[in-house]
């Protein structure tokens, strides 16, 4: 079987004077029976010049699998009277809803078991699943397609029923308010830009529900919530670069909805309630790295707000939690996160202590306000996910759960983990790169090694520990996670310093760490290969147009990569809420910039690497006709006779494949393409 060909239909894109030509603008066309052949013939063609690997992904697939315990179960959380469980059954993908009354040693009462309602589905995946107040009602969403729309449902949990009312195209989110009837949900507009807030009345139609936000600005995507306190319902509104949230209280559904603080360009604020103030994490006063400020609920405006936790030039502010008589941090400094600890009364402050070179720590879930017990999270390159509980009078800290890699292989002392830093070209920063391999792996020339990347959005990618991972750690390859700008791991700048007419600095970061890696012996070009999703898959099909010598192999996950063409048309997900993330291309600046990196738009005939691409048919983030018409062009100018492989899961979305373990098979593929590459199928 020859390489797909597709097909060539002239298509002219103009915009401010100059024309570009898109040959394959026409695999937009979902409906088109050729679409969905050409989409197949790349399936049939990956699967081909994979079929070496088929047994070898399956032992992946199998490998990886045995590391999960199948019967698992999420640590118990404890609200509202009843214990939380989310657990999996052996043999079964979906999750089981499931809490017990008051005691541990109670009868379970299933809330919802998601395998009975994934039955004979292609995709399955829950939204969310929320109680009432008065714990005799459930709300829960479901998509069955892959493209994050969401249908609610409600159920009876003293008699079982499910309601027959639904409520279509939501974000999947229900809010109660606290009188048990009423409800609050967004909806999602053609775009599926979140870009309304409904209240709907339990027994009634959703036809009849009441609209009571309409976000106008198609830069700005709402949300609604309610506070730890339980006493008020936000709904905030945001764009990339500013906030504006209004409150009612959750007692009283028909309350005018009050604002905080009218929405600024560049004004960013979250808020948490605690007795008769708001807590507000914001930017304002130039606080580029965030502060903390309090302001009374009677008069929330941005003149009343008093600094609490002022801004640091040297730390990021991440979030914070609220306890009766403590206040706790999650900060940023040099990258690494930090919980610091203040004791209201004294204002004495700790950091809880963390040894690893590089990791992640976050603060977890905390329902309670009056505990001196603090949940958080745990993580490292080499230390699995880990809830702890840190007393933050006794300063003591305890495991609660840590999750456990089964098959008696894996021993943390057999991993070692590094964070170093990489110079940058333009001599103003260094980059830091965080690894991990397994203590017999030599670093050498002929070392393989993976590195990872995303940087945009202000997304840091932490260093953590991965189960999946350990396949190739043990077969001698290293991992390596860049931290590059437009990721927020060295603080706001970093982000900035990334993103709209600085995004290149993104991937000249990215190809600097891979030369630094090289150069220092970590590996060499015939051994380097790059990973990312995403945002990140725009950095892949960037860094192979920029420097397609330097990497032996890509991996581009939904990759982003037809820029300027997405970027110009607003119809498309997503679109109008990322002009203040690239640009807007309708200003010509924009428009000659995102042109000049754009992956799709800067193909040429030359010489590129290996690259396995793949896709979901029903992505909504990233649709399937970008990586599709880059994969056509990349075949129709490569000069090389390198591996160009293109895998669309005809039945999944922008996360991939639904249920717990048909998510490995994604794994065992990118994992087999880069040992086929090392000539490494054996497994040795």
């Amino acid at each position: 079987m020859n390489a797909p060909q597709a097909k060539k239909i002239e298509k002219i894109l103009e915009s401010h004077g100059d024309k570009r030509v898109d040959d394959y603008f026409w695999m937009k066309e979902r409906e088109n029976p050729e679409v969905t052949a050409y989409l197949e013939d790349e399936n049939d063609y990956c699967d081909l010049m994979m079929k070496d690997t088929s047994t070898f992904q399956q032992q992946l697939f199998e490998e990886m699998k045995a590391r999960y315990k199948e019967d698992d179960e999420s640590l118990p959380y404890f609200f509202n009277e009843y214990w939380y469980i989310v657990r999996f059954e052996i043999g079964k993908e979906y999750p089981i809803f499931s809490r017990k009354f008051q005691n541990l040693d109670q009868e379970e009462s299933i809330l919802i078991d998601v395998n009975i309602l994934a039955e004979n589905q292609k995709f399955f995946e829950i939204g969310s699943v929320a109680v009432s107040p008065d714990n005799k009602l459930m709300s829960f969403s479901s998509d069955n397609v892959g493209r994050r729309i969401y249908t609610i449902q409600f159920k009876n949990l003293e008699t079982g029923e499910v309601y027959p009312e639904q409520i279509p195209n939501t974000t999947g989110k229900a809010v109660w308010a606290n009188d048990n009837e009423h409800v609050f949900y967004i909806r999602k507009d053609e775009s599926l830009r979140a870009f309304q807030v409904y209240r709907h009345q339990l027994g009634t139609d959703s036809s009849l529900d009441v609209l009571v936000f309409h976000e106008d600005d198609e830069t700005f995507d709402v949300n609604v919530f309610k506070t730890k306190s339980l006493e008020y319902i936000f709904i905030g509104s945001s764009s990339t670069i500013s906030d504006e949230h209004r409150f009612i209280p959750a007692d009283n559904v028909f309350a005018e909805w009050k604002i905080i603080q009218p929405r600024i360009d560049d004004l960013e604020y979250a808020v948490e309630h605690y007795q008769d103030e708001f807590y507000i994490i914001t930017n304002a006063d130039d606080a580029t790295n965030f502060k903390i400020v309090t302001t009374k609920v009677a008069h929330p405006e941005m003149e009343n707000w008093v600094d609490l936790i002022p801004h640091r030039e040297e730390t990021l502010l991440e979030g914070f939690e609220i306890f009766n008589d403590y206040f706790v941090i999650e900060e940023r400094t040099k990258g690494l996160l930090h919980i610091k600890v203040i004791e209201n009364e004294t204002g004495n402050a700790h950091y809880l202590e963390f040894s690893d070179p590089t990791y992640t720590a976050y603060i977890g879930m905390n329902l309670e306000f009056n505990t001196q017990k603090l949940r958080f999270g745990y993580t490292s390159l080499t230390k699995p996910n880990a809830t702890l509980e840190y007393d933050m009078k006794e300063k003591t800290t305890k495991v609660l759960k840590e999750q456990e890699v089964l098959g008696g292989k894996f021993f943390a002392e057999n991993y070692i983990s590094e964070r170093i830093w990489a110079p940058s070209r333009d001599g103003k920063n260094s980059i830091p790169i965080s690894l991990v391999y397994h203590k017999n792996t030599k670093k050498s020339a002929e070392t393989p090694l993976l590195i990872y990347g995303y940087g945009s959005y202000g997304h840091t990618v932490d260093a953590s520990f991965s189960n999946v991972r350990l396949s190739i750690l043990d077969r001698g390859f290293v991992y390596a996670i860049a931290h590059i700008r437009g990721g927020e791991y060295l603080g706001r700048e970093w982000y900035e310093d990334g993103k709209m007419l600085q995004k290149k600095n993104t991937f000249y970061d990215f190809i600097d760490a891979g030369k630094y890696l090289v150069a220092e012996n970590y590996t060499s070009e015939k051994h380097l290969y790059a990973m990312g999703g995403s945002a990140g898959g725009l950095l892949m099909g960037a860094i192979i147009n920029m420097e397609p010598e330097l990497f032996n192999g890509i991996v581009a996950q939904v990759p982003f990569v037809d820029v300027v063409t997405t970027m110009l048309d607003e119809t498309i997900p997503l679109t109008t809420g990322e002009f203040d993330e690239w640009g807007n291309p309708k200003k010509k600046k924009y428009y000659d910039y995102m042109k000049s990196y754009s992956p799709y738009d800067n193909v040429e005939a030359k010489n590129y690497p290996n690259i396995l691409i793949t896709t979901g048919l029903h992505d909504s983030q990233v649709q399937y006709w970008e990586p599709a018409k880059w994969t056509a062009k990349l075949r129709e100018l490569k000069t090389d006779s390198n591996l160009l492989l293109f895998k669309t899961d005809m039945s999944a979305g922008h996360g991939g494949a639904s249920g717990r373990f048909e998510s490995l098979k994604e794994d065992a593929l990118e994992y087999a393409f880069l040992m086929k590459l090392e000539n490494k199928i054996d497994g040795k």
